[in-house]
């Protein structure tokens, strides 16, 4: 008798086990092959692109002028890219001669709209910018900067780049 109950503890056993592969398989299958895991580390790559994109476009030292203007130059592309390179030369010597330093830290920043498969992103990112001209005093101001990002081959870059708008209410009419 002892030996039916051993043959009968064995194969619950067996199958306990095999029930727990098959349960513990298909959760590894499901998280492995799940998208919205895939799409949350693309959302991540494209705030943490896009936060640094928007930093640097509101950083600049009149002392350095062409190693910030490179670093703008590198975080563009498209339109706002062209743009920058056709009037890098004006915007030079209007900041050297204004002799302006700007800092720019996020504050906050979010992804407004993904879309992967079409290689494009916008964000929303609110900023602290320092700016001082001449030996004046620095005049330190918080912004909100809306930002549309494209991917490129070597990563996510800014295609435009506008204040974003302050809403306004209307009053009721009496």
């Amino acid at each position: 008798m002892t030996e039916r109950r051993y043959r009968r503890a064995s194969a619950v056993l067996l199958l306990l086990a095999t029930g727990f592969a098959a349960w513990f398989g298909y959760g590894w299958y499901a998280a492995a092959h799940d998208q919205s895991a895939a799409f949350g580390q693309s959302r991540d790559r494209v705030l943490a692109a896009g936060e640094q994109a928007v930093q640097n476009l509101n950083t600049l030292d009149y002392r350095n002028v062409s190693s910030g203007l490179k670093v703008w130059l590198d975080s563009t592309t498209g339109d706002l890219h062209t743009q920058l390179t056709q009037g890098s030369s004006t915007f030079t010597s209007q900041v050297q001669q204004a002799k302006s330093v700007t800092t720019a830290s996020v504050l906050d920043g979010a992804v407004t709209q993904l879309d992967d498969r079409a290689g494009t992103a916008s964000v929303m990112v609110a900023l602290r910018i320092t700016v001082q001209t001449g030996s004046g005093t620095p005049a330190v101001k918080e912004s909100r900067m809306l930002g549309q990002l494209t991917r490129t081959a070597s990563g996510w870059k800014l295609s435009a780049l506008e204040q974003a708008p302050v809403g306004t209410a209307t009053a009721p009419a009496n």
